[in-house]
């Protein structure tokens, strides 16, 4: 028998992509699912997490924000490890999980894929060299559905980039209605929503006669999929604490 994956979100656009590949992997089995339509044809499917019976050894949530609160509750109820896929937290959703990692293991990352964080990696290195002399500007372009901008992976990208100054940058979002010149202490953002993009990610360093690009583009949801299980399979077992996708590389 696999791991035992209680998916929230289940009849989403993810949740499908993880359905799919669950069922050709043995080392992975969806014993439950929630989310609004309680249909499905290959395990039950719940309208609210309360009602669970089946035996589960890790959550993975691809919902939204506002099931954050019965998600953690109900992980610390079962004391179950949980995976959050989510984005668009604020920051009294960042101290509930923080709180709740006290208590059972929670792995919280913006961008489930491996080559995203690898790319993460390379712009604090790529900052490192190019603190002074270059302008930086982040890109990033989702599918028309997706409703939080920037996204999480911007927001990553962003305190990366600080994280590996001396002084760090504020945010410009966008340039219309903005009348004066670029200043050298700023990083511009920017968020460009459309028909099926699976998410396009640059950090762009602009220097005197020269562009420096860092890219990752997702061609298919799979590779956010995939890194999700390889996330619940990483946590199952894990003590209590905060784990990331560096927590996972690291391992590795």
């Amino acid at each position: 028998m696999g791991l035992n994956i209680l998916l929230i979100g289940c009849n989403g656009a993810m949740g499908r992509t993880i359905t799919s590949i669950v069922s050709d992997n043995e080392r992975y089995q969806i014993c439950a699912g929630v989310d609004r339509t309680a249909i499905h044809d290959q395990y039950p499917v719940y309208q609210h997490i309360s009602g669970i019976k089946e035996p589960i050894d890790v959550i993975v949530d691809f919902s939204s924000k506002e099931l954050l609160e019965p998600i953690l509750a109900f992980a610390v109820e079962r004391k179950l490890p949980v995976v959050l896929c989510t984005t668009g937290y604020d920051d009294v959703d960042y101290r509930a999980i923080k709180e709740v990692a006290s208590k059972v293991p929670v792995f919280k990352s913006a961008n489930m894929s491996y080559g995203v964080n690898v790319v993460l990696k390379l712009l604090e290195q790529a900052t490192k060299l190019m603190s002074e002399g270059y302008d930086i500007e982040i890109v990033e372009k989702h599918h028309n559905l997706k409703k939080d901008a920037p996204s999480g992976t911007a927001r990553m990208m962003i305190n990366t980039i600080n994280h590996a100054l001396s002084e760090e940058r504020s945010c410009v979002y966008g340039r219309e209605g903005n009348e004066t010149k670029r200043q050298e202490n700023e990083i511009g953002v920017h968020s460009l929503r459309g028909g099926t993009i699976a998410g396009e990610h640059s950090a762009i360093f602009a220097g005197k006669d020269e562009v420096i690009e860092i890219n990752h583009s997702a061609l298919s949801k799979r590779v956010f999929a995939e890194g999700a299980l390889k996330a619940a399979m990483y946590l199952h077992g894990r003590n209590p604490g905060l784990y990331d996708m560096n927590s996972m590389i690291e391992n590795n």
